[in-house]
Parts: structure tokens; C-alpha cells; sequence
């Protein structure tokens, strides 16, 4: 059925990896029409490195990074406590990207697939795994985007089993979510898994070709809404209750983000975890948008999770 993917290795992986930042990168560039990634390479101490890609002062993307990174090394006692990791060595790859573009009515977006594998002291695999997914957080919610993503995302993944959607859906709800904010998500979610590991070979190139059909169908379910709502007027009460909500985002990756703490908690390049981090923030005291506006709409939205597909 998915004979077109390659058999899963670490070079397969890495391969795709890279073609698809550049597939990503181009697109947003023309979606953009003026800013460009600046492309930063890196190594890191230990073992491997990454292309670190950046967009800022954009027509609409205020500020963006589109990440690739190749980091393997050997397992700290930092990894064993913290991320109960048992082993001798690890590899990650993958591909981490978030976009805030500069109109409020434009909306934030991140994704990210990646790849792990574990060795005993002989570099034997005794385990490995895939995770990753796409969610998408509106300042302004307009129902049409909420349904297109998410029907996007649900088509991509409908030919490997038509229960992982609402699976996935359900997990991103609860994870991309301010636990000390009464379950508060930062957005209207999309899909999230996480430890898919693989019975055999077989499973493995299965597992590989479901990564690629999430990846994949990113571009589809982005750009379409970027390229819808890019021109549309805004204002300064507008910016105010993004920069609100960009607090959110901000709040969430600092204290809950696993990939956050994995990238610190490994030794990976600061400038490039931290890259996820919104431009302009607000932390206004006890904010609450008025009764009845386009701005607590988006809020109840967060705090009651809806089937958009």
C-alpha cells in the first residue's frame, strides 16, 4: 500500500528530514513575498548538530524557524532521572518549526516530527520511536480554518487506521494545554503522538510512512489559511490581545514543553530551542476579554475543546 517510502533507516530518516525543511522553508517564502530564512549551521558538543532557519520582520510572519537537527551522544544521568531514559547512547532527528506571523488574524502554527533510537553498549537498537504532529493556535477563530486544518490533518492520517485521528486529536487537546490555567489550551489543537514504536521491520516502514504523511501534509493545511487571512485589516486592540495570547504560548513552552526540556536537558543549542519563543509578549494581571467579542469566543474555544473534523 505504501510502497512509494523508502525502508526505514537513520540515513532515510535524516534524508526526508531535509527535503522537507526545504519544501516548508521555500513555500512559507512565497507566502511571505519579502523576508527570506537566514540559515544558521551548528554543531553540537557531543555529538552532531543541526540547520537552524529564520525568518523575521516579514509581510506576515513576524517571526519564524524552520529547525532540522542530527544530535546523538551518550546517555547523562540528567537523561536517566529527568526523561527516564535507559541506555548507553541515543540519536535523535527531526524537524521542529513554529511561525508567529505579525497580522492577528493570522495564526500562530507549530509542528514537529522526530525520531529516537536508544543503544545498549554494544550500539545495539534496544529501542526506538516516533513523535510529532502539527497544532495551530488563532488569535481570532474563525471556524472554516478550524475545520480545514483539522480535516486536513485527519485525511493525512485516515489510510493508516480511522481511529488515530480522534486519538491524536484528544492527546494534543491535553497536552498542548496550561495545566496551572485550569486546562487552558494555547490554541485549538491538531494532532499529537508521541513513543510510536515499531514491532518489527515491517511495522518500522509503516511507522515511517505514517510520519511522512503528517509531515507531508503540513503545507496543505497551513498555507491556505495563512494565505487567506493575511491581508486582513487589523488594529492596535487586535495586536493587544495576540501579544495576550502569545503569553499563553509563551507560559506553556517554558513549563510544560518536553521538547524544550529535552533540548536543554541534552545539551542542545539554546538559541534554536528557544526559537519557538513569540517576538512580543504581554502578561497583563487577571486580563479577561469583554463579554460577548470575537476575543472570548477564541478563549471559550480554548477552554472547551471542539470536534473540528
Amino acid at each position: 500500500m505504501h510502497t512509494e517510502y523508502p525502508l526505514l533507516t537513520t540515513d532515510a530518516w535524516i534524508t526526508y528530514i531535509h527535503s522537507l525543511q526545504d519544501r516548508i522553508c521555500a513555500a512559507l517564502e512565497q507566502t511571505d513575498g519579502k523576508a527570506r530564512f537566514t540559515e544558521d549551521k551548528w554543531e553540537r558538543d557531543g555529538g552532531g548538530g543541526g540547520k537552524t532557519r529564520v525568518i523575521a520582520h516579514g509581510d506576515v510572519l513576524e517571526k519564524g524557524g524552520v529547525n532540522t537537527s542530527v544530535v546523538y551522544g551518550k546517555v547523562s544521568e540528567a537523561m536517566r532521572s529527568q526523561l527516564k531514559i535507559n541506555g548507553e547512547k541515543w540519536f535523535a532527528c527531526g524537524l521542529s518549526l513554529v511561525l508567529h506571523p505579525l497580522n492577528p488574524f493570522v495564526p500562530t502554527v507549530h509542528a514537529n516530527w522526530r525520531y529516537f533510537e536508544l543503544y545498549d553498549a554494544q550500539h545495539k537498537v534496544i529501542d526506538r520511536w516516533f513523535g510529532g504532529g502539527a497544532d495551530l493556535t488563532p488569535y481570532y477563530l474563525f471556524e472554516e480554518d478550524a475545520k480545514h486544518f483539522h480535516t486536513t490533518l485527519r485525511n493525512a492520517i485516515a489510510p493508516f487506521g480511522e481511529s488515530l485521528y480522534p486519538l491524536y486529536k484528544k492527546q494534543c487537546d491535553e497536552y498542548f494545554s496550561n495545566k496551572h490555567r485550569g486546562n487552558e489550551m494555547r490554541g485549538i489543537g491538531g494532532v499529537f503522538y508521541d513513543y510510536l514504536r515499531p514491532a518489527d521491520e515491517a511495522d518500522a516502514d509503516r511507522l515511517f510512512a505514517f510520519q511522512r504523511a503528517n509531515g507531508d501534509s503540513f503545507l496543505a493545511a497551513y498555507i491556505p489559511i495563512a494565505e487567506k487571512r493575511k491581508q486582513t485589516e487589523w488594529n492596535e486592540k487586535n495586536k493587544y490581545w495576540q501579544e495576550i495570547r502569545r503569553g499563553r504560548y509563551t507560559e506553556f513552552n517554558l513549563i510544560h514543553d518536553k521538547g524544550t526540556l529535552f533540548g536543554l536537558k541534552t545539551n542542545g543549542r539554546t538559541e534554536s530551542i528557544l526559537m519557538s519563543l513569540p517576538p512580543t509578549v504581554r502578561f497583563d494581571y487577571n486580563y479577561q476579554p469583554e463579554k460577548g467579542s470575537e476575543e472570548e469566543k477564541l478563549l471559550a474555544a480554548c477552554l472547551h475543546p471542539e470536534e473540528w473534523a
